[in-house]
């Protein structure tokens, strides 16, 4: 079996376990959301604040993936998070095998949302279903205007693209307008939203879209979280 058929057939069985967590999710009614950037991007800033500004009630949970320690999981736990950390100890990518073990070896109460914090990595992710219902890939404008063009499998699967840092704006070379061209010209269905962890610009619109998903779900929170 050759390179190409065997990355075949790990993909395949990856889609399988993938579409046996869908299923599982769906029947829970919890919306999965899959979060992928490159490291330091500020993906558990987000959810920080995610946690300050979600309607009451709702319950959350978060898996993270890290190639070493803890830390993330502890913050989000901090944070109000339901929260299990996956050590790679050196894989970049989560996949479905891992999250089903997770899932199945941790006492999660019944949620709402679940966030999938994967390994900081805009290359690997993408190759990956998680049973998530939609990806959302983060580009802090520290990273720089070229990255869409520069790895384009992730920016034509997220359905989201969240620009953070943008306090940071005034101090970096970064084109916003030049980086919607770029997602847009990649994913034409693609949403753009600018956010700032340390602010909270846009945080109330990245709820809002939750709160939606979640409502055409069917999620049980969600009929009562406006």
């Amino acid at each position: 079996m050759n390179r190409a058929e065997i990355r075949r057939r790990i993909l395949a069985e990856n889609d399988a376990a993938a579409a046996a967590l869908k299923r599982r999710f769906d029947e829970a009614g919890t919306l999965v959301v899959d979060l992928v950037s490159a490291p330091g991007s500020g993906k558990t800033s987000l959810l920080e604040a995610t946690a300050r500004h979600l309607p009451f009630g709702w319950r959350r949970g978060a898996i993270v993936g890290d190639i070493a320690t803890e830390m993330d999981a502890d913050r989000l736990r901090d944070a109000g998070f339901a929260a299990y950390q996956i050590v790679t100890g050196g894989a970049c990518h989560l996949d479905a095998r891992l999250v089903t073990e997770a899932v199945e070896h941790t006492p999660f109460p019944d949620l709402d949302v679940l966030f999938l914090e994967n390994v900081g990595n805009l290359v690997c992710p993408a190759s990956y279903t998680l049973g998530e219902d939609f990806k959302v890939v983060l580009l802090s404008v520290t990273e720089g205007t070229d990255k869409p063009f520069k790895y384009p499998a992730i920016f034509r699967k997220a359905a989201l693209t969240v620009i953070t840092k943008t306090d940071l704006l005034p101090h970096v070379d970064f084109d916003v307008e030049t980086v919607v061209q770029q997602v847009r010209t990649l994913n034409p269905e693609a949403a753009v939203l600018l956010t700032s962890a340390a602010t909270g610009q846009g945080i109330d619109l990245w709820c809002e879209r939750l709160t939606t998903a979640l409502a055409a779900k069917g999620g049980i929170v969600a009929a009562v979280a406006g």
